[in-house]
């Protein structure tokens, strides 16, 4: 018997493995666009006063101690006197401009003897509001501090509160104080206790 030529293709068609590889491409492309679309991780970063790590999420849920643990670590450090140690002290809680502008204004008076010495017996967060914005939490807040400011020769025990807008977010690998302006101060409630460094005399006056 005789095969007809005409039933057997010149060229077997190649479609069976040219849909398979493209079948394989939009695979391959569709994971891609999955990788390349998907949500971004939360940054989870240690964080000043708290002892795991958050994200912002967690660093808006601890707010309050979180900011208490800022506040406090800016009085340590403007408590002391070496340059090098403020900066450190600045540096465990702040970072950019808000380090650069808080080590300023301390070393600058300290340069000037524009700043009495001072020690910080009580600090008390008295009002605050936390918000998340594009991966940073800004606070706007007021606290009261109590504490003793003076030379050698005398000192006074004060209280003083403040108001001020903090901005906190991921830098040097650690959430820190970015941004810091000071709103408000009032001394109208401010008590004053004097002390002479001989104990001769002692005074308590309302400011």
């Amino acid at each position: 018997m005789k095969l007809d030529d005409s039933s057997v293709p010149a060229n077997p068609s190649p479609k069976t493995p040219v849909l398979a590889v493209a079948a394989a491409v939009a695979c391959i492309i569709g994971v891609v666009g999955i990788w390349y679309l998907r949500p971004d991780a939360p940054q989870v970063l240690p964080a000043p006063g708290l002892s795991a790590p958050v994200d912002a999420a967690g660093l808006q849920s601890q707010g309050f101690p979180v900011t208490v643990a800022v506040l406090s670590a800016v009085y340590e450090a403007f408590a002391l006197t070496d340059e090098a140690a403020i900066y450190d002290g600045l540096a465990t809680v702040a970072a950019g401009g808000a380090l650069e502008s808080l080590y300023l204004e301390r070393a600058g008076a300290l340069a000037t003897g524009g700043l009495p010495d001072q020690v910080v017996h009580e600090l008390s967060l008295t009002e605050g509001a936390w918000r998340l914005a594009d991966n940073r939490m800004t606070a706007d807040i007021r606290w009261a501090v109590l504490g003793e400011v003076g030379h050698a020769e005398h000192t006074h025990m004060r209280g003083n509160a403040y108001g001020a807008e903090l901005t906190i977010a991921p830098a040097d690998g650690a959430w820190r104080l970015v941004e810091f302006e000071l709103t408000d101060v009032d001394r109208t409630e401010a008590g004053t206790l004097t002390t002479f460094a001989d104990d001769a005399a002692s005074e308590s006056a309302q400011e």
